[in-house]
């Protein structure tokens, strides 16, 4: 194929290739040279300009295929347009020479064909260049129509269409003759070509006017011809014409240029009638149709009828949205009028009444609904209640009639009846589609939308009173406001009228339907109105049999109640199941006697009540086991059986009751036999075994006997189908835009469709598909679906021998009947067996023996030939079923080979097409074709078929099913690929166009093929590039084909092909295929764009994104204007598009596209992001505010129009509510994404700086204003859903941007000038009717834990401001449960509550952290500064005015923290303690709706118990309020009701009693949470509840309570060391840690406090018999789970072992950790290390001396093992923090009072000597790791053990000799920092007052001391370390020198003087001095200013023998006199650096 890539046609390749090769050859060149000639220059064309014109025009004689002939005629023009024009003439000649030919021989066509076209195309691209020569050749092409066949007749027509849009006003002289033929071709009998027809005279209206002037009419007339018999194309194209062509008459008077023209001028009301009197009368002229009317018979065709309501779409939106708005009401009264009784023939009959409705809606819907912003929808929901006004006075006029008994029902009224349920149908989807933007129409009170509906409830036609409970319905699901509110409301009115018919049903359907509503809505309906419903309901039925007129209505109307209010689910009904049993068990009669002494008595009209009743009763009891499933226990089921036999015999009895009473009881006993179907279905076979034989026989006589002879094959059987292969019976059955009407063309003539009035039970079901009314079928058609699904589930749990014979019964009745009556019984038993083998499938049942499977065969194969094609479709997938139950590969290839046969054998087209799918279907199923030979057997047959070219349908079939079988075989299938693939390109190149289906089958099978090859496309040999350029030649076709279910599928090819091999996929050929299509009028085409474009941008969106754009810049003219991707790219396209879309699907997909491209673009195009949902969001609120002025002046209509003036500039206009909510969505994911991005986006100066160096860069920070803005716009929306983004939004920009400062102010934050705006965004969430959701969400999200706590407002009277609206909720919240508004359930007031105590929780929890850091940074502050009075005032003014803000309303924040903690605490109780809980539920939920309450405590309870902690502690447990005794409290918020009956409670409780309940409270909830906190459990709620406990034992009085009960403390650190081991987060395991600390704490003061008792107590007596306190008793032995400090010691080593491996003695022998380097830990990890040696060094303080000492190894192991492990030097000097922290843990041991105690001393002497060995032994292990260790660490220690052991411990003379030799060893050290240290440590140790302990280390490292010093005198320092030794070295001898005795001292000084003076400089050398010899000098002289007073005899002794130092002495004290002076002043007050160190690291 490469070869094919030039220029000019490579003949000798060509040659070389077979007869299909070539086709292929040709059309790869033919695309290449497509894509070559724009961009090849000028010169070059002309150049090879003559040989490409000879190819390309000797391509049209080889008869080239449809694709082919189309890339011919398009190169030729583009080869014209920029090469030399002057052959073109010749070529249209040649082109005209071939059209003349006389030749008729079918091979002779394509050449034709390609010639026709070929001018079509040279016309369109070279126009009027070609002047007049158009004349002769529109003539000849006219000429050659006359006598052409269907195909020839869609190219000329389509040719035609270019060759017009090509001359545009040129072709005038030709227009009339086109027009006349396209006239005929529009009523062709081939469809494809009245579509060509229609695109043809679609263009031709562009520029002949008479079209819309003087011929309109015969044009209108025309187009209602053509949509006779028409298809779904067909109907699509003619009403494009139609609409078009009345919009543009109706247009054209605002052109002037036509005055020329002396036309009439055509008014609104002509264009809109002549619509009518296509809807209306159809398409014959008004003779025939009076004729028709004394016949009496209907003749408009319901295709008619379709197309007219399509071309009334088209019509109104050509004419545009505004015009819409300004003729709306014209608009409205006409389209009403199409149902009214003007118009008696069109609702004649109830069909035609429904059809004619569902147009009307459908042409309301799609106007309104799709055309309209919100604004214009509230304006013309006004108008519709205007004409719902209207009628009713209509109504009222007829009711007032003042006697009700004799009241006759007028035409008037029933007349009006069609028109009010398509007004209210409309009024409803228009409300529900508004959500709660439309609360400003409900408040309206002129328009009074509710009074209007309400108004028509008691309407006297049973539709329009179900409609306008429906319309209540949906008002109540967009505003759940309204629920309660009309509940009432119509409850009330039904008790006022309930002796009139009509309120009965009418207020009963209502309540009914609001019922259904409830579940919809997020805030439910109180919990009592399910027992005022379930009273009101009981009445109704009670009273029902008081009076015969109303009996009917009121039991169909209690029925109906109780079988709403089973949808409110268990929680509700459960309260109402014992009456409603009740109710069901005397419904029936309890025995088969009373069965038939009923039949004997009564009359017809008792029947009529009874079956109405029993069915309602049925029908409640079905609605009860689908709803309430967690209520159907066995004792339950029991409950339900025993009237169902009952039930079962009253069926088997319907036919002779309906014998004797006649038909008026038909309808009602189909309603009954529906009804039990139905239950049965749903009830689990077990339970009504007994009653199996009766029930089937009465479902095999429904089946076969059907009372209907109505076709319901297009709705039993497309469920049974499967959904591919329902794709063969064409766009009928496939989703589009027109499903809602056009269903009514498959039901067949005598079925319009379902409607609310056939079954109204079914108002308050759940709506199975879309939003629109629920369409049940009438009740003839309903009872055949349930009997076709019970049959499903009973046949299965049939006995095998049953089967038998149910199956001979069904097949000897399909042979009994004949014709169309056969044709309906064999569709009734194939759905209902099918059915049944679906259950057993799904329940692994097996099918039986032999014989059952013959008959089951015989019974599916009978169907397999059927004319019908849907029963072929059903059969095929019954047959899968088939073979999938009986699971025998026997019988399966039994199967495949009759098929095989009949294959063979049939000619017709019937059993060929069944078979062939059933092939394709059989293995569907089994897992896949396992056998080669099947698979080739299959794939021979099905390519002869595919290419029998003389039945499209068979092609059509075969391949389809060709299709599933490269599915279903997989890799086996890898053989027949290239064949396949071949077979299916030279299809695609050689089928007619106008055969659409056959081409899908081929995109199915091109589809198929590219999955199968999958990955492998990917590879460079030679077969798999062939194998890829075919696939990519086959989309290539497909994309081109003008069927647009074919482009479908070729873009679904392309997308798999990207996904395999991406590279070879040209993107930006596609994106601009997926551009052009992103508006088509076929939703599958939609469907498909969008799915590809979701995958394409998940790898390249930015491609993508850019690609779309240039495409639009590149402008192809024909490009659809739809889209306006130049200014708003296509992300902005895509927003408008999910606006405007309806489908549900195509919205989600459109959405997930936009998020992964804004996830991969939105950093690098951010200002593009923010701007696009910025215009989405502010297109609203612009037109937030014109509303307000609509209501206070109701001006007329052209007041909605004033605001759009500024349209222009909004690339959005009014986009819908659930688009903001979008766009508001995308604001919150373009901050994360910039989160993740760079840390620039939250800092701005960084950003300003960035943006300076680099413009195109962009941040975040620096669009702050505009976040703030959108996220105002949006929480202030009149949309709750938006709101509660917008406060999302809100909360998530204050939480980002709270830190970041404001560069120009310093000290202030970037937010503080946003603070207005915040304000003013939250102030609606707290109005009064704000919903409870948006007010919790306000609170939790956005004031409290954020805006008061981000401490961005620092001044008081600002925060004031957002604080009060907390003071305003927390109001509400005191107010209780009493005062709950009754609108909303019960568990909405917990929700709004506990957000309400969540947000004040979070409030005090910050103020309180804020003032403790405060006081913090106070202390600090008074170290360093003496006058820090006035700077402490400003720190803390902000945090204590916060906490004083709070602290007002603690008193009462404290009792309802309390009280919804002990709430939460009941609720975390097992469920075997339900009984235990209070009856009337707690303080801030009810016992009903428990279960809804949970959720809202479990999201706030650990803040709550966080600040109830916080709060208790800031009172120290002291505080006990004063009415805390007092038991009659207005509330029960007190804490003290815990758990206590109000019987047994002590009138006053002691404060003690109290603070112990508040104590275990809030240790109880803790421990249960902490014990087993789920795996999700939010990390923020453990870490709340591990600081509680911290605050909790802060103070003494819960710690005495820990300390107190050891077995509290021991549970405690387990659930903490539980904690520790499942938590890996630091955060997590340093509170846990704390709180371990505390708790030890706790049991050291306990301890000490019993061993001062006990001094105190046993004062006199002597201390020997003084009991054991602490741990381990007299015998030191500690019990596992009984001790805490085995606890506590288990905690501490399994975080040690954590975070040092090396610390666990079984590894430590293991060779991995022989040779281990020194970890450096992570900071975190340092700081658990730190955190357990606290904890371990504390703990002999809590044991006794014995149990002191059986503790002490194993800490003293892991404090050395730690300091052994993380002794590593640093560069600075420093120690890392896990040695300071061991060294000071050891240092608390070794001063351990136990050490000294008499019990323990020896014990821990000889330990302690161990310890010391351990520490040495560190030096000696080391070898090649001495570098490594830090030596000073260890010196450290080993001055620790000296200083703070007795020295018993050290004065081992082993053990001093060795720790002096360290000394020795490190005073040699090179470093001078080791050094310096060492002279620190020595200068301690020769200070212990213990002699035994210093002289020693004195005696041994004295005098090499003063030797180096003295070695110094030569060497001076060089740098500051150096010098900081020398000094170091002084103070030790200095301080010698003060503990010698007498008579060495005169030699120490002796020897130091000299020393010192030997540092003196003299003035000369001091000038030139390094800084360190300076620093020297000085502090020589300040020593030698001591010394000498102190010991002045030495001194003066040693001036005398030496005069040269005397010398230097005496200048240097002279020269710096002054200076020195000064200098000691400074020296005084700060003593030299060396100190600062010494602080540090000062253990000793």
């Amino acid at each position: 194929m490469e070869l094919a890539h030039s220029l000019l046609l490579n003949e000798e390749a060509y040659n070389q290739l077979g007869e299909f090769q070539k086709a292929e050859f040709i059309f790869e060149w033919l695309q290449f040279l497509e894509k070559l000639l724009p961009v090849t220059s000028r010169a070059d064309i002309r150049e090879n300009q003559k040989k490409l014109v000879e190819q390309l025009t000797s391509l049209l004689n080889n008869s080239p295929g449809p694709p082919t002939r189309r890339l011919v005629a398009k190169n030729l023009a583009v080869l014209y347009s920029t090469g030399d024009t002057f052959s073109v003439y010749q070529t249209i000649d040649k082109c005209n020479e071939l059209i003349r030919s006389k030749d008729d021989s079918p091979s002779y066509l394509p050449t034709k064909l390609a010639a026709v076209v070929c001018l079509g195309y040279l016309y369109k691209k070279l126009g009027r260049i070609l002047g007049n020569s158009f004349t002769d050749t529109v003539g000849n092409v006219l000429k050659a129509m006359k006598n052409a066949e269907s195909q020839g007749r869609y190219e000329i027509m389509l040719s035609l269409q270019n060759i017009l849009n090509g001359l545009g006003a040129a072709a005038i002289p030709c227009h009339r003759d086109i027009y006349k033929a396209a006239r005929s071709c529009l009523t062709d009998r081939s469809m494809a070509v009245r579509c060509a027809a229609a695109k043809c005279l679609l263009e031709l209206q562009n520029e002949a006017v008479f079209m819309w002037s003087t011929d309109l009419d015969s044009v209108v007339t025309l187009c209602f011809k053509s949509f006779e018999g028409s298809n779904y194309d067909v109907r699509l194209a003619v009403s494009k014409l139609l609409g078009t062509v009345l919009a543009r008459a109706l247009m054209s008077k605002q052109k002037t240029a036509s005055t020329r023209y002396n036309f009439r001028r055509t008014s609104l009301e002509e264009a809109m009638e002549l619509l009518g009197t296509g809807f209306l009368r159809g398409s014959c002229g008004f003779l025939r149709a009076s004729g028709d009317m004394l016949k009496g018979t209907s003749s408009v065709s319901r295709d008619v009828r379709v197309g007219v309501t399509q071309a009334y779409v088209v019509f109104v939106s050509t004419l545009g949205a505004q015009w819409l708005e300004r003729n709306f009401s014209a608009f409205l009264s006409h389209v009403l009028d199409l149902v009214s009784q003007s118009h008696p023939k069109a609702i004649q009959s109830q069909m035609d009444a429904i059809g004619c409705r569902r147009c009307v809606s459908f042409i309301l819907r799609a106007t309104v609904g799709g055309l309209l912003g919100e604004k214009a929808q509230i304006a013309a929901a006004k108008e519709i209640c205007q004409a719902i006004w209207k009628l009713k006075k209509v109504v009222d006029a007829a009711m007032s009639d003042s006697n009700l008994e004799t009241r006759i029902s007028t035409t008037d009224v029933t007349a009006s009846q069609h028109v009010l349920v398509c007004a209210l149908q409309e009024l409803g989807s228009l409300i529900r589609g508004l959500g709660t933007t439309a609360a400003p129409l409900l408040q309206d009170s002129s328009t009074g939308v509710l009074e209007a509906v309400i108004s028509v409830i008691l309407h006297p036609s049973i539709s329009v009173r179900l409609t306008a409970a429906w319309c209540l319905r949906c008002i109540a699901v967009a505003l759940p406001s309204y629920v309660s509110l009309l509940l009432d409301r119509c409850i009330e009115r039904l008790s006022v009228l309930k002796s009139s018919p009509e309120a009965v049903t009418g207020y009963s359907f209502a309540i009914a339907a609001l019922l259904g509503a409830v579940k919809h809505s997020p805030l439910g309906i109180p919990h009592g109105k399910g027992k005022v419903i379930m009273t009101v309901a009981e009445d109704l039925l009670c009273s029902a049999s008081q009076n015969s007129r109303i009996s009917l209505q009121r039991t169909q109307a209690g029925w109906l109640l109780i079988a709403a209010l089973m949808t409110l689910g268990p929680a509700v009904v459960q309260h109402h199941l014992p009456r409603m049993l009740l109710l069901w068990r005397c419904i029936f009669p309890s025995s088969p006697k009373d069965l038939e002494t009923e039949k004997t008595r009564g009359d017809s009209f008792t029947w009529q009540v009874t079956l109405e009743g029993r069915a309602g009763a049925l029908c409640a009891i079905k609605s009860f086991v689908s709803h309430c499933a967690g209520l159907l226990t066995d004792e339950v089921v029991q409950r339900l059986l025993p009237p169902l036999p009952s039930a079962v015999d009253l069926l088997t009895q319907l036919s002779s009751i309906y014998k004797s009473y006649g038909n008026s009881l038909k309808t009602s006993s189909t309603v009954y036999r529906h009804k039990l179907y139905e239950l049965l279905a749903v009830l689990p076979p077990k339970t009504y075994e007994g009653s199996f034989c009766a029930v089937l026989k009465e479902l095999v006589a429904d089946l076969t006997v059907p009372d209907s002879q109505i076709d319901a094959s297009t709705f039993l059987l497309p469920p049974l189908c499967h959904e591919n292969d329902l794709l063969l019976l064409g766009p009928l059955l496939q989703d589009t835009d027109h499903r809602f009407i056009e269903e009514q063309l498959l039901l067949g003539n005598s079925i319009a469709g379902g409607s609310l009035e056939y079954d109204p039970y079914s108002i308050y079901e759940k709506v199975a598909k879309g939003d629109s009314v629920p369409k049940p079928l009438p009740p003839v058609l309903s009872v055949i679906s349930a009997a076709t699904r019970l049959f499903g589930v009973m046949f299965s749990h049939v006995a095998e021998s049953h089967r038998l014979q149910v199956l001979e019964q069904l097949l000897n009745s399909i042979k009994q009947t004949k014709g169309s009556r056969q044709q309906i019984v064999q569709l009734n038993v194939v759905s209902a067996f099918s059915t049944s083998l679906k259950h057993m499938a799904n329940c692994k049942g097996s099918l039986g023996p032999e014989e059952v499977r013959r008959s089951a065969l015989t019974l599916v194969m009978g169907a397999l030939e059927s004319n019908n094609p849907l029963l072929r479709c059903a059969a095929a997938e019954c047959l899968a079923r088939l073979a999938q139950v009986v699971s025998d590969s026997a019988f399966t290839a039994g199967l495949a080979q009759v098929s095989f046969d009949k294959l063979r054998s049939a000619r017709d087209v019937v059993s060929r097409t069944g078979h062939s799918l059933a092939l394709g279907c059989l293995y569907r199923y089994l897992g896949g074709i396992g056998s080669t030979q099947h698979l080739n057997a299959c794939v021979g047959i099905l390519y002869t078929l595919s290419q029998d070219s003389t039945s499209p349908d068979v092609q059509a079939w075969a391949l389809h099913s060709l299709s599933l079988i490269v599915d279903l075989a997989g890799p086996l299938y890898h053989v027949h690929v290239e064949p396949t693939l071949s077979l299916v390109l030279m299809l695609l190149l050689t089928v007619p166009p106008a055969y659409a289906e056959v081409h899908q089958s081929l995109g199915r099978c091109l589809n198929a093929l590219i999955t199968t090859l999958g990955p492998e496309l990917q590879g460079s040999s030679t077969t798999v590039s062939a194998l890829r350029t075919s696939c990519l030649l086959g989309c290539a076709v497909m994309q081109d084909n003008p069927d647009c279910l074919v482009q479908a599928q070729a873009i679904s090819c392309l997308q798999q092909l990207h996904m395999f091999a991406p590279r070879h996929v040209n993107l930006s050929s596609l994106v601009s295929c997926l551009c052009v299509n992103l508006c088509s009028s076929y939703l599958l085409l939609r469907r498909a764009v969008i799915a590809c474009l979701r995958q394409v941008v998940q790898r390249e969106a930015a491609e993508v994104s850019e690609y779309a754009v240039a495409l639009v810049k590149e402008s192809r003219e024909d490009f659809t204007p739809d889209v306006n991707i130049r200014e708003i790219g296509l992300e902005g396209a895509l927003l408008g598009l999910l606006d405007k879309e309806l489908d549900q699907r195509l919205c989600q997909d459109i959405k997930e596209t936009l998020t992964h491209m804004l996830t991969s673009m939105a950093v690098e195009k951010l200002s593009f992001w923010l701007k696009l949902c910025k215009d989405v969001l502010a297109a609203s609120a612009a037109s937030v505010d014109t509303t307000q002025e609509e209501e206070t002046a109701k001006a007329d209509d052209a007041s909605v129009l004033t605001s759009d003036s500024d349209e222009r500039f909004h690339p959005f206009s009014n986009p819908r509510w659930s688009t903001r909510v979008f766009a508001a969505d995308c604001v919150c994911k373009i901050i994360s994404q910039c989160e993740n991005a760079d840390s620039a986006h939250f800092d701005i100066t960084l950003a300003q700086e960035r943006k300076q160096r680099d413009s195109r860069d962009d941040f975040l920070v620096l669009h702050l204003a505009d976040l703030i803005r959108m996220a105002f716009m949006a929480a202030t929306d009149h949309s709750d859903q938006l709101r509660l983004s917008g406060l999302q939004t809100l909360l998530i920009v204050v939480r980002k941007f709270a830190a970041v400062p404001e560069p120009e102010f310093p000290g202030h934050v970037i937010l503080e000038q946003y603070q207005a705006n915040v304000g003013a965004a939250l102030r609606p969430a707290f109005a009064p009717e704000t919903p409870p959701d948006v007010t919790a969400k306000a609170c939790q999200a956005s004031v409290c834990s954020a805006w008061i706590a981000s401490g961005v407002v620092s001044d008081l009277n600002d925060l004031r401001r957002v604080h009060q609206l907390l003071v305003s909720s927390l109001v509400k919240v005191q107010a209780g449960k009493e005062a709950q508004s009754q609108q909303y359930n019960e568990s909405t007031s917990t929700m709004e509550t506990l957000a309400v105590l969540k947000a004040w929780a979070e409030v005090y929890i910050v103020a309180v952290e804020k003032q403790k850091n405060q006081s913090d940074a106070h202390n600090h502050c008074l170290k360093i500064v003496n006058s820090a009075e006035e700077s402490y005032r400003d720190v803390t003014s902000s945090a204590s005015g916060l906490l004083d803000l709070v602290q007002a309303d603690l008193g009462t924040l404290s009792k309802l923290w309390l009280a919804a903690l002990q709430d939460f605490a009941l609720l975390t109780l097992p469920s075997e303690y339900a009984l235990q809980l209070p009856a009337e539920g707690g303080t801030f939920y009810t016992a009903e709706t428990i279960e809804n309450a949970r959720p809202h405590y479990y999201n706030s309870w650990a803040l709550i118990l966080y600040a109830t902690a916080l709060w208790l502690t800031s009172t120290g447990f002291i505080v006990v309020d004063p009415d805390e005794g007092v038991t009659n409290l207005s509330r029960p918020v007190t804490p003290t009701t815990m758990c206590q009956d109000s019987s047994t409670r002590p009138l006053v409780k002691s404060p003690e009693d109290v603070n112990t309940d508040r104590f275990h409270l809030i240790l109880g909830i803790s421990v249960e949470f902490l014990c087993s906190p789920r795996s999700d459990a939010a990390m923020e709620n453990i870490i709340a509840c591990l600081r509680a406990l911290q605050a909790l034992l802060d103070v003494p009085w819960p710690r005495s309570k820990i300390g107190g009960d050891q077995e509290l403390g021991v549970e405690l650190l387990n659930v903490l060391h539980r904690l520790i081991l499942t938590r890996e987060s630091p955060d997590i395991q340093l509170a846990a840690l704390e709180v371990v600390r505390l708790i030890l704490f706790a049991a050291q003061e306990h301890v000490k406090e019993k061993r001062r008792s006990a001094e105190v107590d046993d004062g006199a007596a002597e201390k020997e018999t003084l009991p054991e306190f602490g741990e381990g008793k007299d015998t030191g032995g500690l019990v596992p789970g009984k001790s805490l400090v085995f606890a506590t010691l288990e905690l501490c080593v399994c975080i040690l072992v954590r975070q040092l491996p090396q610390l666990n003695p079984k590894l430590t022998c293991s060779p991995a950790l022989q040779s281990g380097k020194h970890l450096l830990l992570s900071e975190d990890g340092s700081r658990l290390v730190a955190a357990a040696l606290v904890i371990l060094s504390d703990v002999p303080a809590i044991c006794s001396p014995e149990g002191s000492v059986s503790v002490l190894p194993t800490i003293l192991y892991l404090i050395i093992g730690v300091l052994k492990e993380t002794a590593v030097k640093l560069q600075d000097g420093q120690l890392p923090l896990t040695v300071a922290v061991s060294l000071q843990a050891l240092k608390g041991l070794l001063s351990s009072p136990m050490a000294r105690a008499e019990k323990s001393r020896t014990a821990w002497t000889d330990l302690l000597r161990s310890a010391l060995v351990t520490v040495l032994d560190c030096w000696d292990q080391v070898d090649g790791l001495l570098q490594e260790l830090d030596e000073v660490s260890l010196l450290t220690a080993i001055t620790v053990f000296v200083m703070s052991t007795s020295p018993e411990v050290t004065t081992v003379e082993c053990l001093q000799k060795r720790c002096i030799e360290k000394f020795r060893i490190t005073l040699d050290s090179k470093d001078p920092l080791v050094q310096c240290k060492c002279y620190q440590l020595l200068h301690s140790i020769f200070q212990h007052p213990n002699k035994t302990v210093s002289y020693p280390y004195i005696h041994s490292l004295a005098p090499s001391i003063v030797g180096k010093l003295q070695e110094t005198e030569k060497a001076k320092p060089e740098n500051a370390a150096e010098l900081q030794v020398i000094q170091e070295g002084i103070k030790v001898v200095t301080a010698l020198t003060a503990t010698a005795e007498e008579e060495h001292r005169a030699h120490l000084v002796a020897c130091l003087l000299p020393i010192l003076i030997s540092f003196l400089l003299d003035e000369n050398a001091l000038v030139s001095a390094t800084n360190s010899a300076k620093n020297l000098h000085e502090f020589a002289l300040q020593n030698l200013m001591q010394i000498g007073p102190q010991y002045s005899s030495v001194f003066k002794k040693l001036m005398a023998a030496s005069p040269t130092m005397k010398a230097r002495l005496e200048s240097a004290v002279k020269g710096n006199q002054e200076s020195i002076k000064v200098k000691t002043a400074k020296h005084a007050k700060n003593p030299g650096k060396s100190s600062s160190i010494q602080l540090k690291t000062n253990f000793l």
